[in-house]
């Protein structure tokens, strides 16, 4: 072939692959879309913006505080099984789908914006179930609002001293995208498992696919949550460093597993060290999203919240 066509060819090929790539991405997102469409999702006014929020479930209310890449959605997601016979209530947090990036938005402020949100729906006290990066506001809530806390259970949270707690480096906002997340999603899956937390070399079940799926997933559309990520990584995440635990006055509960590849066990160690009568469930294996037997801690979830509340 001479040269002229076969540089014709590679770039026919190229423009045909790039098309196919196209179709593939936006059949993706549409799908994505649809899923978040098929979520019920509820906003409310408050004075650091518009707040959103979903429901699931009837009984006694439970406040979860979605992870980094998550939405009110993810909350639902993740706490399948950990909330059952519980009204679920799941804000999604600043920046992050429907709700408001407040300017001069700070972690205290997220967890005024929770108690606003409370004070909308008619709920003085409640329990609080936080998921990894959730539980900085979480923490936050448990601080500045103690009376409207029964019990604050913290699985697989962004710990001081852990490496979630250090900004990244500047460059990781390029991630913060659909376009760059879904290429890792398709093209370098192992690398994306790191990221979220999954150990090296960590055997997977059928069912362990299945909820890494799901919660990859979940990230989608990326766009409406780029600035909770932002925040996330470069403001709140941080900030808990600085958070005064040894006031929290709460139950607490931290839950995590000794492989977790993103917040160190050691971190949680301290942590829970820190925190008055805290009690540390410690996993041997799992990793930042707590694969495996996961009726093991739904177990410790809800004999903890049966437990004594705050007073």
């Amino acid at each position: 072939m001479k040269k002229q066509a076969l540089v014709a060819a590679l770039a026919v090929g190229s423009a045909i692959a790039g098309q196919r790539l196209g179709r593939r991405y936006q059949l993706d997102r549409d799908a994505a879309c649809a899923r978040l469409d098929a979520v019920d999702r509820t906003d409310i006014k408050t004075r650091f913006g518009t707040v959103e929020y979903a429901e699931r479930g009837s009984g006694e209310p439970v406040l979860a505080v979605h992870g980094f890449f998550g939405g009110c959605d993810e909350a639902l997601l993740n706490l399948r099984g950990l909330a059952a016979g519980r009204r679920v209530i799941a804000p999604s947090r600043f920046g992050y789908l429907g709700s408001a990036m407040p300017a001069g938005a700070t972690v205290a402020a997220q967890a005024d914006a929770f108690a606003a949100l409370l004070d909308e729906l008619g709920i003085d006290r409640l329990d609080v179930l936080a998921i990894s990066s959730g539980s900085t506001s979480a923490f936050q809530f448990a601080l500045r609002h103690p009376s409207r806390i029964k019990h604050l259970a913290v699985i697989s949270g962004n710990m001081p001293g852990g490496a979630a707690a250090v900004a990244p480096p500047r460059a990781a906002r390029l991630v913060f995208r659909d376009v760059p997340m879904w290429a890792l999603k398709v093209f370098a899956r192992p690398i994306l498992l790191r990221q979220i937390g999954v150990p090296k070399g960590f055997p997977l079940t059928a069912a362990d696919d299945r909820i890494i799926s799901d919660l990859i997933g979940s990230f989608f559309p990326v766009a409406l949550k780029t600035k909770g990520i932002t925040f996330d990584a470069f403001v709140a995440d941080p900030d808990v460093n600085n958070f005064p635990l040894e006031a929290l006055a709460a139950p607490a509960l931290i839950i995590h597993a000794k492989d977790d590849p993103l917040v160190s066990y050691e971190a949680a160690q301290r942590t829970a060290g820190r925190i008055p009568g805290a009690q540390l469930v410690s996993l041997d294996y799992g990793g930042h999203l707590l694969l495996g037997d996961r009726q093991d801690v739904a177990r410790e979830v809800a004999a903890f919240l049966a437990g004594p509340d705050a007073p």
